[in-house]
């Protein structure tokens, strides 16, 4: 065999070599890596979405959103997400602005605790106030438009006296209020709107229908026990009382513990309506009867 057959037959087994290790690195090699590409080929080619099909899809879920966000902000409460421990106390704050002086609440941050998939924070509540602002309290806590439960509430009666002596019937209340939350914004609606925090007038079942203290005549009126009718003119009637002072009162007029309810022109008489400690009294003077027993004094010396 001469050299240039041996030549020709080296390269024929090199290209058949070469031949089949290109087919082996195409058809086993790359096969799993063109699979990889085809697959994320089809996937791009699925979400190639139409522009116009994009904005009339973002218009849907806007306007769902929208309807979403509507039914939350209707709903009477809703559970903020993730809020401060401290708002709870601003809220108190604003609750007590215009409350008197009387009335005083004290907060206490308790903690935080878990409820199924909400958190709450606890505080307890204390002190005294008016029965009405104490109700205004309660109620504000109540028909907040974040949610807060009182779980635990205990109120007595407590009675005080200013300076003046004038007895004060106050009510002591302790209470413990929960305040919820939640981890994520699926209970609140974008927009916070308070709800109607203002109480309707309360009976105040805490005032004693019968008291033993009476207020003291600070204000100098007409103490009706030991008065006479003196006379009666159109501009009124004219009184005095046991001391010896004179008072023109007409109807509607305050008297010390009550009131001048009529002057009876035609019966020469004046009537009263005197709250002596929860005991409704009607007093009744007469110029008439005044002026005989007048009479009758002076036949008698």
């Amino acid at each position: 065999m001469n050299r240039k057959l041996k030549n020709t037959l080296g390269l024929v087994i090199l290209l058949i070599l070469i031949l089949i290790a290109g087919g082996y690195y195409l058809f086993v090699t790359q096969r799993g890596s063109l699979n990889e590409k085809k697959d994320e080929l089809k996937k791009l080619e699925a979400s190639d979405y139409n522009t116009e099909q994009l904005t009339a899809q973002l218009k849907d879920l806007l306007k769902r959103e929208a309807v979403l966000d509507s039914v939350l902000a209707s709903r009477k409460f809703n559970i903020p997400q993730n809020i401060s421990s401290i708002k709870f106390f601003n809220f108190i704050n604003s609750i007590s602005l215009n409350s008197s002086e009387e009335t005083k609440t004290n907060v206490e941050y308790v903690g935080q605790k878990p409820q199924n998939k909400f958190f709450y924070y606890e505080y307890k509540l204390s002190g005294s106030g008016e029965f009405r602002e104490v109700h205004q309290l309660i109620y504000a806590i109540e028909e907040s438009k974040e949610l807060k439960k009182i779980t635990n509430l205990s109120l007595s009666n407590l009675t005080s006296t200013n300076k003046e002596g004038i007895p004060k019937f106050l009510v002591s209340f302790t209470m413990v209020v929960d305040v919820y939350f939640s981890p994520d914004n699926r209970f609140a609606s974008s927009t916070h709107k308070e709800n109607q925090l203002i109480a309707r007038p309360l009976y105040d079942v805490f005032y004693p229908l019968i008291r033993n203290d009476i207020p003291p005549n600070v204000d100098n009126l007409l103490d009706v026990q030991g008065a006479k009718l003196l006379a009666i003119i159109p501009e009124g009637a004219f009184l005095s009382d046991a001391k010896g002072n004179t008072y023109l009162l007409w109807e509607g007029e305050q008297v010390y513990l009550g009131y001048l309810t009529k002057i009876d022109y035609d019966q020469s008489k004046v009537d009263f309506i005197i709250n002596k400690g929860g005991i409704i009294e009607k007093t009744e003077l007469s110029l008439e009867k005044e002026s005989s027993k007048s009479i009758k004094d002076k036949e008698n010396h």
